[in-house]
C-alpha cells in the first residue's frame, strides 16, 4: 500500500508556528490549488480546491522562514484523517496533507548573494519516516515530476 500526494499551489496564508508540551514544532498552513475545465457552453471555468498542510520539526522551522503568504510552492506528502467531537456532540472529520517534503518555487530573497540556484539549495527540505530532516540531493524522486 501506498500514501503519496504531490501538490502545487499558492500559500493562503502565513504558516502558522506551535510548539507542543515536548519541544516539537508543528506548522499549518493552506495552499490552494487551481484546475481550468471548459464547462458545457464551451466556457473555460477555473476551480480552486484548497488543502491544509502540516508540518513538523526541522520542516516547521523552515516554512515559518521561508514561506509567505502566496508564496507557490511544491509539497511532497501523505494524506491524514483526523475524527473529532464538537461541542455538541457531533463527528466532524479533517483531512490534512502531512508535508514531507517543502520546496518553494520562487527565488527567496534573503538580502545575500546566492549562487542563483533555483529554488535555492538550503530551501530544499525532506523528511524521510525516521522524522530526520536531510537534503534531498539524489533527484531520483524527481524522475516524475512533469516539470
Amino acid at each position: 500500500m501506498y500514501n503519496k500526494v504531490i501538490l502545487i499551489g499558492n500559500l493562503g496564508k502565513d504558516p502558522e508556528i506551535r510548539a507542543l508540551e515536548s519541544g516539537v514544532n508543528v506548522a499549518r498552513f493552506p495552499i490552494a490549488t487551481n484546475e481550468s475545465y471548459k464547462d458545457k457552453s464551451g466556457e473555460w471555468q477555473q476551480k480552486t480546491e484548497w488543502h491544509d498542510i502540516v508540518a513538523w520539526r526541522g520542516l516547521a522551522d523552515r516554512a515559518e522562514r521561508d514561506l509567505k503568504k502566496g508564496t507557490l510552492v511544491f509539497i511532497e506528502g501523505k494524506i491524514t484523517h483526523r475524527k473529532y467531537q464538537d461541542k455538541d456532540g457531533i463527528d466532524r472529520y479533517i483531512t490534512d496533507i502531512v508535508a514531507y517534503t517543502i520546496k518553494p518555487m520562487e527565488k527567496i530573497d534573503r538580502g545575500t548573494n546566492d549562487s542563483g540556484n533555483f529554488p535555492p539549495v538550503e530551501s530544499e527540505t525532506t523528511r524521510d519516516n525516521t522524522g530526520d530532516d536531510s537534503s534531498n540531493d539524489s533527484g531520483a524522486e524527481d524522475d516524475d515530476l512533469p516539470f
